[in-house]
């Protein structure tokens, strides 16, 4: 089994799926702003999402839909307004939002998605999903994916598209995907209950079943590894549509399924990698690796800790190669950690030596720290139990893009 990227790839990559991305008028400085994906024959599908408890309406809509519609032909998606904390008539104006889409295309409301990121807490304007609708649905194309990509952007400051070409047992098929997120990015996806927005389409023919299963393993190891400032979104969505137009049909515990998963989990991780380094002002992006943790939960409270450190992001931005902020926060993280057996290193250099400065010259950690991209391994030297996260620095950018944007 074998997969490749593919150049300039993206959502209609795989056979059978169109997109498209125009400006419906959400934004006021008249950037594209609505997309929408359609596969031309039904698609099996499954879902991620945010595990906020203000989950925005369409979040719970396509919840909804994940548990009640066998296949979806269509995902609709806008920018600039995130139908959140909007009560009753926001779930009215989801649920309208994909009638009018199904009304345009000919299918079923029951067979179409909807996705929003913006404002939270501002009812949603119909008349600019009726324009959206109306725009997109005869800028659908085959090429349309990177296009779509950029109408789903908010503080983006590059679209993020991606796709590969699988290959096992002598079969191909396609695998496409796009995103959106630099701000509030910290996803605790669960399923079927991401701001992030993240639609994936495949070309292979796969049970809706094997999607939820696979879908939620991955983004465990991909996007909920992520934070870019510690804030879970309203809005976070991953939605996977598998139409089947390859020819290729993938069977539960097949070498097709593993290669399938394998393909999925590297194109997932491209698009996480790439939404932490495009992070709000970040200059940095740094690895945080827990080793050797006498638990997996142990691991992962230790690197979300320093992940999500006001004082390591803000020093990371410094080129400050202060180790105490890193002891500090994986002391306060909840771990279980004997302090006298940790180590800490900057990439390969030691920093930290049984819970004490390891000698190491500041000039060689400058080195390290003065770097777009480095790695904080922490080795515990009391168990076998690794995670970890990546995340980025805090900068003067993020306070401003952040201070101004709702203004």
């Amino acid at each position: 089994m074998s997969f490749d990227f593919i150049e300039n790839g993206s959502i209609t990559s795989a056979a059978g799926f169109l997109a498209s991305g125009i400006t419906a008028g959400f934004k006021r400085s008249g950037a594209p702003d609505f997309a929408m994906v359609v596969s031309e024959s039904p698609a099996n599908f499954a879902g991620v999402f945010t595990s906020c408890t203000f989950a925005a309406a369409p979040v719970r809509v396509c919840q909804q839909l994940v548990k009640t519609s066998p296949y979806l032909r269509a995902v609709i998606i806008n920018s600039g307004n995130a139908n959140a904390c909007t009560g009753e008539p926001g779930m009215e104006s989801a649920r309208k939002s994909c009638a009018i889409a199904a009304k345009a295309l000919g299918i079923s409301p029951e067979n179409v998605a909807v996705a929003s990121t913006g404002r939270i807490g501002v009812q949603m304007d119909m008349s600019l999903i009726e324009r959206g609708v109306a725009l997109a649905v005869p800028a659908l194309s085959a090429d349309g994916g990177n296009t779509a990509a950029e109408a789903i952007m908010t503080t983006d400051t590059v679209p993020k598209a991606a796709a590969v070409k699988v290959e096992a047992g002598g079969k191909k098929f396609t695998v496409g995907a796009m995103t959106k997120g630099a701000g509030m990015i910290d996803p605790h996806l669960t399923t079927p209950h991401a701001t992030m927005i993240c639609i994936i389409t495949t070309d292979a023919e796969i049970s809706n079943a094997q999607l939820q299963h696979i879908l939620a393993a991955n983004a465990d190891e991909s996007f909920n590894r992520i934070t870019v400032d510690g804030d879970m979104s309203t809005n976070d969505t991953v939605l996977i549509l598998a139409n089947g137009n390859s020819g290729v049909k993938i069977m539960p515990d097949s070498p097709e399924e593993a290669a399938f998963k394998e393909a999925l989990l590297a194109l997932m991780q491209n698009l996480a990698r790439r939404m932490v380094m495009d992070g709000e002002g970040a200059t940095k992006f740094v690895e945080v690796r827990i080793k050797n943790a006498r638990s997996k939960q142990d691991a992962k409270l230790a690197a979300e800790a320093v992940g999500n450190s006001l004082l390591c992001k803000t020093a990371w931005f410094g080129n400050d190669p202060n180790w105490g902020r890193v002891v500090a926060a994986l002391g306060y993280s909840g771990a279980q950690i004997d302090p006298d057996k940790c180590d800490i290193y900057l990439d390969d250099i030691p920093v930290v030596k049984n819970g004490g400065d390891a000698g190491t010259p500041e000039k060689e950690l400058l080195d390290t720290v003065k770097k777009r991209e480095y790695t904080i391994t922490c080795d515990f030297k009391d168990g076998d139990a690794e995670y970890w996260v990546w995340s980025s620095d805090v900068s003067y950018e993020y306070v401003k893009i952040n201070a101004d944007y709702h203004t």
